[in-house]
């Protein structure tokens, strides 16, 4: 038995299919509010991925909410009491101020018990960008990594986990400031489908403008044969935000160019989707074009 335990967010969009071969992850649910109702996302949750996409193509918005000290009191404190040390990858900090509400958490957790090791790690990554270190990590976990070595292993290589975005709508980007109201309305008149990646400091970053969903998807396939490291893994996740015809659209196109890649299909969440609205199609990899 593991003498740790792997803590995550719901931020990450672990898939399923994911983890059944890794040992057991907590996720820590998160809140999210859509129109004039405030749901749980995550384990024993309250929406679900679907319905949260419903209300947003009703023209409904969505604000999220960042875990708290208390919450995080509640998930770790039973772990140490049981006499494990916790290892918590983190939702970036590019993006939400939780990983400082872990960390406050932490510190208040160390004293009461001096004798475990809590270690909280940003991992500057999101949604299933999160989730795909997330599992990463687990599966060096059941290869015996111990706590100080996996939490080394994860600093070392965050930043080798690409995200690869493209929007359909501009609508929530702009209401996250992501992009001005003017920007937007242009956007939208030119079918100007953004390119976005996560940055190195783990923010939401519009890189290009390309017109149309195809130039889109084609800009996101260039990154991926520029950059692409299959020595590191040869895992890559296609991840969706209520667009399962384009994400099989764009996991036919990754097989066809990598016949070696291990490809996923997953589905992006509501805590990022909130931001970015239906039709986000995401690429994710191990590479050198974070």
């Amino acid at each position: 038995m593991a003498s740790y335990q792997i803590f995550t967010d719901a931020t990450a969009d672990c898939a399923p299919q994911w983890l059944a071969s890794l040992p057991p992850i907590e996720v820590l649910p998160m809140q999210v509010a859509i129109g004039d109702r405030e749901y749980t996302y995550g384990p024993e949750g309250t929406i679900t991925v679907a319905d949260f996409y419903a209300r947003q193509r009703a023209g409904m918005y969505a604000v999220t909410s960042q875990i708290t000290p208390s919450q995080y009191l509640q998930a770790f404190e039973p772990v140490l009491r049981a006499g494990k040390d916790i290892l918590y990858l983190c939702f970036s900090s590019g993006m939400s101020g939780t990983f400082q509400s872990a960390q406050i958490c932490a510190e208040e957790l160390q004293e009461r018990y001096p004798d475990r090791n809590i270690i909280c790690l940003d991992t500057l990554c999101a949604s299933v960008g999160e989730g795909f270190l997330v599992c990463e990590a687990a599966m060096r976990q059941t290869e015996g990594y111990t706590l100080e070595e996996l939490a080394l292993w994860v600093t070392r290589h965050r930043l080798e986990v690409c995200h690869w975005f493209t929007v359909d709508v501009f609508d929530h980007l702009r209401r996250g400031g992501r992009v001005s109201a003017s920007a937007a309305v242009l956007g939208t008149a030119l079918q100007i489908k953004p390119l976005l990646h996560v940055s190195q400091t783990g923010a939401l970053a519009v890189v290009e403008k390309p017109r149309g969903r195809k130039q889109a998807v084609r800009a996101q396939l260039a990154k991926l044969e520029q950059g692409w490291t299959p020595e590191l893994g040869k895992r890559i996740v296609v991840g969706h935000g209520d667009c399962p015809e384009g994400a099989q659209a764009l996991e036919k196109a990754v097989r066809e160019r990598f016949p070696e890649a291990e490809v996923f299909t997953a589905d992006i969440g509501p805590i990022i989707g909130a931001h970015t609205g239906p039709g986000m199609l995401a690429l994710i990899y191990w590479g050198n074009t974070r």
